[in-house]
């Protein structure tokens, strides 16, 4: 079932921060113009209506989006389409997403949900793309996996494609070992010396000791197949 027939097109259209394309009139969707990375003041009230959500932006628009989700508990009911724009998207690249934003749209409106795992951080944020910590020194465990003790160029953090258990943890090591180390797990905690965790573009305000990125309870209701 596509989700133009279990939810009657019955949705919002956001379209995040200046200079994005004009999208068609879809009937039951109504389009709003909302700040790149919006946040409570912006998103909140649009939920209410909004069985479906398209949003049109950056990946860290999307997770801004997604965020209120989250907080104000709607991620099982919410079906979410996106549209990525301003460049390269991870997201984009982890589920297939077209990267024209007229395909991206139609696909968005009328593809099939299927859900995605829900990448969360212990400092409240969520992930939905890429997260990486580099560089970086210090001790990590993917679950009870030891990925690394010592140093290391980046650690880069994404979501499960495969269907595993979350998350893909890819550790690599000094400039001679440029080959990565790949982890899969439900959990990857972190203790190391201060450094800044950047999540789906957007770098943590300040340097942490610890970090942790896991898996919600929750799948994101992500529509990504063709109808």
């Amino acid at each position: 079932m596509t989700v133009t027939e279990d939810l009657g097109v019955r949705g919002v259209v956001l379209v995040c921060g200046p200079g994005a394309p004009d999208f068609p009139a879809v009937d039951g969707l109504r389009t709003e113009v909302v700040p790149a990375r919006p946040g409570k003041a912006e998103v909140d009230p649009l939920l209410p209506d909004a069985g479906h959500l398209v949003v049109a932006g950056t990946d860290a628009d999307l997770a801004a989006v997604v965020l209120r989700l989250l907080r104000k508990d709607r991620l099982g009911g919410t079906t979410v389409g996106f549209v990525p724009l301003g460049g390269e998207s991870e997201v984009a690249g982890l589920w297939s997403l077209p990267s024209d934003p007229a395909h991206a749209f139609r696909l968005a409106v009328r593809g099939d949900v299927d859900p995605v795992p829900l990448i969360r951080d212990d400092a409240g944020g969520v992930l939905l793309g890429r997260g990486e910590v580099a560089p970086v020194q210090g001790v990590g465990y993917c679950d009870d996996q030891v990925a690394l003790r010592g140093r290391a160029r980046s650690i880069v953090v994404t979501p499960d494609t495969e269907g595993g258990a979350g998350l893909v943890v890819q550790v690599t090591k000094g400039v001679l070992f440029r080959r990565p180390v790949t982890f899969y797990g439900r959990a990857f905690q972190l203790g190391c010396i201060p450094a800044v965790p950047v999540s789906d573009g957007v770098p943590y305000p300040r340097e942490m000791k610890r970090w942790t990125w896991y898996r919600h309870t929750e799948d994101l209701r992500l529509v990504r197949g063709l109808a």
